[in-house]
């Protein structure tokens, strides 16, 4: 692709080849052998002419329409005025800018123009109507024109390349970044089980070994969860290729091994289902498992001494879950907006759903959400 140049240059650029085309027909005109009268016209519709030339990419039908006029006018001016060569560079300049720089009526309306242009100049011409002025002047009107077109396809072209290209990065960004949400809620959720577990089993390690011994069992297995789900994310974060090789993702149906893993770390938990599964998109399947997930490491770290309960509930046009606790603590922050609600919230939101997070009564606390069907579908 050619360097494009800049804005402030180009318009300097315009505003030299204006002057110049202005300033060529003025002096070409006062040095012909014509009336006075007829050169004053000239040069008054070469001045008029000096503003659309400078601005004939945001001007061009407004350019045309000038040439046009002088094109009729012409009709009544000696041929010597016609001829000079400033005035075939000025007709060239606005023919290729009517076709290169408009696009749907005004392109109509330029076209129109440079007919009337076309037929002005063949009117004018002393050898009449006759084959060979009408190809003259086609290809002289014609040519022009078809090269504005042609560049303005290929502008219009490499213009949907950018915004395609800008969207797929758009995309690749949003993707980064729901993986680098997937990769907080691996890492969180798996440090809590293992930290808790290390803790009980230090304790249990001199009374009850094989208690301990299921503690490192479970801190094992939970690592090697971890690790697994990690390096795939991690490899997709460093993968730019359009197919990649994903493995699958976790969702809903691994619910209940979540629960008993949450169960082996140390917190009774108690799963109710309620309804049938109705093809439930995936993105809903993956933020419903991440969201429960997320809720459940909260109660882990902070619940201290206490039982959990998770509900999940298939309905008509969405999923209900509500994950709570009986414990003493909160969710992690006086105000209950650490990074895991936001996480939540971030993930109910973007499928236009409901959230309420917060203490229950009694004691305890609850995250409760609702993720519809409809903004997947």
């Amino acid at each position: 692709m050619s360097a494009r140049i800049p804005a402030d240059r180009r318009a300097l650029v315009d505003w030299a080849v204006a002057a110049g085309l202005v300033g060529l027909l003025v002096v070409q005109v006062l040095t012909l052998d014509v009336r006075g009268s007829e050169k004053a016209g000239v040069c008054a519709w070469a001045l008029a002419l000096f503003v659309p030339l400078a601005l004939r990419h945001r001007m061009p039908v407004a350019l045309m329409a000038l040439v046009a006029a002088g094109g009729l006018a012409g009709s009544w001016l000696p041929k010597a005025v016609t001829d000079v060569e400033a005035v075939g560079l000025i007709l060239l300049v606005a023919v290729y800018g009517g076709a290169a720089h408009t696009s749907g009526r005004r392109t109509v309306a330029a076209g129109g123009l440079t007919v009337l242009a076309a037929v002005a100049a063949l009117a004018a011409d002393p050898d009449g109507f006759n084959f060979a002025g009408v190809l003259f002047f086609s290809l002289l009107f014609g040519g022009p024109w078809a090269a504005g077109r042609v560049v303005r396809r290929r502008r219009v072209g490499e213009a949907r390349m950018q915004e395609e290209r800008d969207a797929a990065r758009a995309a690749i960004a949003d993707e980064r970044a729901r993986i680098a949400r997937e990769l907080h809620d691996v890492v969180a959720h798996a440090i809590s089980v293992i930290v808790l577990q290390a803790r009980g089993g230090r304790r249990l390690l001199d009374t009850e070994p094989e208690e301990a011994r299921g503690a490192l069992s479970t801190i094992e297995r939970t690592g090697q969860q971890a690790l697994t789900e990690m390096r795939r994310l991690v490899g997709l974060l460093r993968e730019d290729g359009p197919d990649l090789p994903l493995a699958p993702q976790p969702g809903l149906g691994r619910l209940v091994a979540l629960v008993g893993q949450v169960r082996d770390a140390g917190l009774p938990v108690e799963l109710a289902v309620e309804g049938a599964p109705v093809g439930v998109p995936p993105g809903v399947d993956l933020s419903a498992f991440r969201i429960v997930q997320e809720a459940l490491t909260n109660a882990l770290k902070h619940a201290g001494p206490a039982r959990a309960r998770v509900l999940l509930r298939y309905e008509p046009d969405g999923i209900w879950l509500d994950v709570s606790d009986d414990g003493t603590g909160g969710a992690g922050g006086a105000d209950g907006m650490g990074h895991g609600l936001a996480g939540i919230r971030e993930r109910v939101a973007l499928f236009g759903g409901d959230m309420d997070a917060g203490p229950r009564e009694g004691g305890g606390f609850a995250v409760r959400a609702r993720l519809p069907y409809a903004s997947e579908r």
